[in-house]
């Protein structure tokens, strides 16, 4: 099946057809989604959580951000991926933005770049699109500007708030954004903004009205336990599977279970009659 490009989500949009979006860091998560057929990855700096067991997303770095993307393209060749912008790569300037982007489609081969904020980061956005990288924006909840959000919760829950969530949408898509993810706000909110740009919209925690959804694999397969968000479905409970299996591989280690015959590798024949002779003439110890 060929990569999906930004020309297949405008046309995904325009006939009603939902994307599929999940988050991925390693070659063999990469290569599940690949099989599966899921539309577009996102290398998200949620790794620092997820992979790392850090507390939240802003301490990732660059070099991080695209060892994990490297390792995602080799898992998934043939699949549209996103490269996310960690915290201070492109907040401190324009020329910051497009440097850091362009590593990440130099050293990573990402088709696309994310990073967070509405109106506050469109210089940025319009940086990046005129050095010829696509990019991807995110508002709503933003994770590593969570502190000034009072923490990780919803955004758009009152008219006016919802209205500045619209207007950073709406800035976005001008700046020349070929998509936008928006984090938990309400599905009324999420509809508006679907409706209002021609750019894809995914949502996370942003309702059914979005023109695709994405989620964080750790979440939705269980095996990330720190937290579970209100807007997950858990699809599967792989943190149960694991430690049960850890538990089985205890056991059988401990009562000579395992290793059995067949998990064995045997000397070619008549060799071991060699080897035996050729300790018996050792000198003694």
């Amino acid at each position: 099946m060929p990569k999906k490009s930004v020309l297949d989500f405008a046309e995904m949009k325009k006939k009603g057809e939902k994307i599929t979006y999940l988050t991925a860091y390693d070659f063999p998560m990469a290569s599940f989604c690949e099989k599966a057929g899921i539309d577009m990855i996102l290398v998200g700096d949620s790794a620092a959580m997820v992979v790392h067991g850090l507390p939240g997303t802003v301490p990732m770095t660059m070099d991080q951000m695209i060892q994990h993307s490297q390792t995602v393209r080799r898992g998934a060749p043939n699949t549209f991926i996103i490269g996310d912008m960690p915290f201070l790569s492109y907040q401190v300037s324009r020329e910051d933005a497009i440097a850091n982007a362009g590593r990440f489609f130099k050293e990573a081969s990402v088709d696309a770049i994310k990073l967070e904020g509405g109106r506050r980061v469109i210089k940025q956005i319009e940086g990046i699109v005129e050095g010829g990288m696509s990019v991807m924006g995110h508002i709503g909840l933003t994770p590593q500007s969570s502190g000034q959000l009072g923490g990780f919760k919803a955004q758009g829950r009152t008219a006016d708030t919802a209205m500045e969530v619209i207007k950073d949408a709406l800035a976005i898509e001008k700046a020349g954004a070929f998509a936008l993810l928006v984090e938990a706000i309400p599905p009324e909110v999420g509809k508006i903004i679907s409706e209002m740009l021609s750019i894809p919209v995914l949502g996370i925690g942003a309702g059914m009205y979005t023109d695709g959804q994405v989620l964080i694999i750790g979440d939705m397969l269980g095996y990330f336990e720190a937290f579970t968000p209100k807007f997950v479905k858990k699809y599967a409970n792989l943190a149960e599977v694991i430690t049960k299996a850890f538990g089985e591989y205890i056991e059988d280690v401990r009562t000579s279970k395992f290793p059995e015959e067949k998990h064995c590798y045997r000397m070619i024949e008549g060799e071991i009659d060699k080897l035996e002779a050729t300790l018996k003439n050792l000198p003694p110890q």
